[in-house]
């Protein structure tokens, strides 16, 4: 195994954190409220760092992540990545990528995945879906949406024709919506069998993990800047044997977290098994994600407590990935259950 970016990857990283750095400030964060950027998605698809991932593939999208993650930054980038992009690349008929890849990749298209939440949709005739989601990410600034049926057969609906959407309010600002369906025009994504369906569910466990690293990192660094120069008795908290060991914990736990992305990533690219990879890394990223964003808020002291600070937001999006993922105990639970039958 080789977790070193390549040459390409580092660039695209590189001019990511740029981006995310001047355009996701906390000024721009603030007046966004719930919603998103339009102004960075349209930088960020100008740029190519949507259409870069086919070449890139997982290990270089979660390192962009990542640097979504570190700001916080307001745009359905991993949603559209993981069930626009890569899922139509890898899945997609060559009719399908030749009609709608162009559209993600500039930015005209924007794609959210309704895989890993809970919801009840069915295809009693084909081409047609009906059911209800109760929360989709980022459903209200897309196009189009990635939906599982009953059968773990994916659809891809454009939004329009017996499409309801309802906004819905987490507690990360994801710009979220309850998804209704009524006999909605839809069309396969890929063969007829769950193999499809597990592959794009792994990969956005690894995505959303390589999102939540990426968050703790943000979280961490914030917390290292303030306690190095709050002072308390006339020395800086840092100097503190308590705070330097809450600190070293929630390191070491993002490290969890990046590494286990990163290994499950690579399995992908390499075209090798990474099922129980992806679980592994969203394990990590729900239960040791969450430990490392209340560590952050903790070091904070008082200040942690404000709801404008930066580092409140990173706390939010710490437990909604916690959420989205899963949550610790039942990613376990199928990670468990996926080693017993040897898969």
């Amino acid at each position: 195994m080789d977790f070193t970016p390549t040459e390409a990857q580092a660039e695209a990283r590189d001019l990511a954190a740029r981006i995310f750095g001047d355009l996701a400030t906390h000024e721009r964060l603030k007046a966004a409220g719930t919603g998103s950027d339009p102004e960075l998605w349209k930088a960020l698809c100008t740029a190519g760092l949507v259409g870069a991932v086919t070449e890139l593939g997982l290990l270089g999208l979660v390192l962009l992540l990542e640097e979504q993650g570190r700001t916080t930054a307001q745009v359905p980038y991993a949603a559209t990545c993981v069930y626009g992009l890569l899922a139509v690349a890898s899945h997609g008929t060559p009719e399908q990528r030749e009609r709608l890849l162009p559209g993600i990749e500039d930015g005209s298209v924007v794609v959210g995945g309704a895989l890993l939440t809970q919801g009840g949709v069915r295809a009693p005739a084909r081409g047609e879906l009906t059911g209800s989601v109760p929360v989709v990410p980022w459903l209200r600034d897309a196009t189009h949406v990635l939906v599982a049926d009953t059968e773990r057969r994916l659809w891809l609906a454009p939004l329009g024709e017996g499409t309801g959407i309802t906004p819905v309010e987490l507690t990360a600002p994801w710009s979220a919506a309850r998804l209704t369906l009524d006999r909605a025009p839809a069309e396969p994504l890929g063969a007829p069998d769950t193999a499809v369906h597990a592959d794009v569910l792994a990969t956005a466990r690894t995505a959303f993990a390589g999102l939540q690293a990426g968050v703790c990192a943000g979280s961490l660094a914030r917390a290292v800047a303030h306690t190095d120069t709050r002072e308390q008795f006339g020395r800086p908290l840092a100097t503190r044997q308590a705070v330097q060991l809450r600190a070293a914990d929630a390191h070491m736990d993002t490290e969890a977290i990046r590494v286990t992305a990163y290994e499950a990533a690579w399995r992908r690219d390499a075209g090798l098994p990474y099922a129980t990879h992806a679980l592994t890394a969203a394990w990590w990223a729900s239960e040791a994600g969450q430990r490392v964003v209340h560590t952050g808020q903790h070091l904070h002291g008082g200040t942690g407590a404000d709801l404008d600070h930066p580092v409140h937001r990173h706390f939010l999006w710490g437990r909604q990935l916690d959420a989205y993922l899963g949550c610790g105990a039942e990613v376990l639970q199928e990670l468990g259950e996926l080693i017993a039958h040897g898969e």
